[in-house]
C-alpha cells in the first residue's frame, strides 16, 4: 500500500477511535475538553520541536568552517530536493545516527553524531542526510503533531473517564438499565483505547520512515547507499546504544535504544531489514 494512503487512513483511524471514546467516555463536552488540551500542549511542541529536540539531543551548531564536506552535501542534497539548505547541528557522541527537526522547510535543523562521520563513506553520509531532508521535505513533523493531538486527546479522555469513575461520575446512576455493561465497556474503553491509539500512533511513524526512505533514495539517486549505511547504524545503536530521553527516540533515523522483542510492538522504527529490503527493490527497479 502506498505510505501516503497509509498514513491517511491511519489518521483517519485515530480519528474514529477518538470519537468513538470520546463519545464512550467524556461525552460531546468531554471531547471538546479533551481535543483543546492536547491541542494546546502539542501546538507548543510542534512551534518549538526544533529547539526542544536539539536542547536534548545535546546537539551544537556547526559551522561551514569546522565542517565544510558536511554543510556542502546538505546544501546539495536540499538543492536537488528544492527546500532551503537546514541549519547543522552535532552531537558529541561515538554512536552513529542522525535526525531533522522543524515546524517547516524554512525553520529546519539535521542534526548528525561525530560518530556517523568516522564510520560512513560520502556516499552512505549523502543517504542518511537524504532521508532526513525527506522528512522535512514530507513535512513529517506536522504529521506526527498531529497525530499526536489526536493520541493525547484520548489518553486525556481516559483520564477524564477514570477521575469520574472514582468519583461516580461517567454520566450514569443506578437507573441505567445498562449499569454494569456500561461500566465493564467504560473500564475496557479506559484501558484499551490509549493503548490503540499509542499503537495506532507508531503505525503512522512507521509509515513515514518508509515513505522518509523512499523519498530520501529519490533525492541521493542511490537506493543502496541508503541500505549499506542502515545496516551499518543498526549494527553500531545494538552494539553501543545512545543515551537519549525515549521520548526523541523517534526523531533519529534509526532506533537509537536497544529493544525487546514485545517492545517491537510499540517501536516508532520500522524492521532495518525491512527497510533495506525495500531500498534493494528500489534499486532493483532503476537497473
Amino acid at each position: 500500500m502506498n505510505n501516503v494512503l497509509k498514513t491517511f487512513i491511519l489518521l483517519a483511524g485515530l480519528t474514529a477511535l477518538f470519537m468513538l471514546v470520546g463519545k464512550s467516555l467524556g461525552g460531546q463536552h468531554g471531547m471538546i475538553i479533551a481535543l483543546v488540551l492536547a491541542g494546546i500542549m502539542n501546538f507548543f511542541a510542534y512551534w518549538f520541536s526544533d529547539k526542544m529536540a536539539l536542547a536534548m539531543s545535546g546537539a551544537q551548531p556547526v559551522s561551514e568552517a569546522e565542517a565544510p564536506e558536511l554543510h556542502a552535501i546538505v546544501a546539495s542534497l536540499a538543492a536537488r530536493a528544492g527546500i532551503p539548505k537546514p541549519r547543522v547541528y552535532m552531537i558529541p557522541t561515538k554512536t552513529p545516527n542522525a535526525f531533522a527537526t522543524g515546524r517547516n522547510p524554512e525553520h529546519a535543523a539535521v542534526a548528525v553524531t561525530q560518530g556517523i562521520l568516522e564510520i560512513l563513506d560520502r556516499d552512505e553520509l549523502e543517504g542518511v542526510l537524504a532521508h532526513e531532508l525527506a522528512h522535512i521535505k514530507n513535512r513529517d513533523i506536522l504529521i506526527s503533531s498531529i497525530a499526536a493531538v489526536i493520541a493525547g486527546a484520548i489518553s486525556y479522555l481516559a483520564q477524564i473517564a477514570q477521575w469520574g469513575l472514582i468519583f461516580g461520575g461517567m454520566g450514569g446512576s443506578r437507573d441505567d438499565d445498562d449499569g454494569g455493561g456500561g461500566m465493564l465497556g467504560a473500564l475496557f474503553m479506559m484501558i484499551v483505547a490509549p493503548i490503540a491509539a499509542m499503537l495506532i500512533q507508531m503505525a503512522i511513524s512507521r509509515s513515514r520512515e518508509y515513505l522518509a526512505d523512499a523519498t530520501g533514495a529519490k533525492i541521493c539517486s542511490c537506493p543502496m547507499s541508503l541500505a549499506r549505511a542502515l545496516k551499518k547504524l543498526d549494527e553500531w545503536n545494538h552494539r553501543l546504544p545512545m543515551n537519549v530521553n525515549p521520548a526523541t527516540a523517534q526523531m533519529y533515523i534509526v532506533n537509537p535504544l536497544t529493544a525487546s522483542s514485545f517492545a517491537k510492538l510499540f517501536s516508532t522504527h520500522p524492521p532495518t531489514e525491512e527497510r533495506v529490503r525495500r531500498l534493494m527493490e528500489m534499486a532493483n527497479r532503476t537497473v
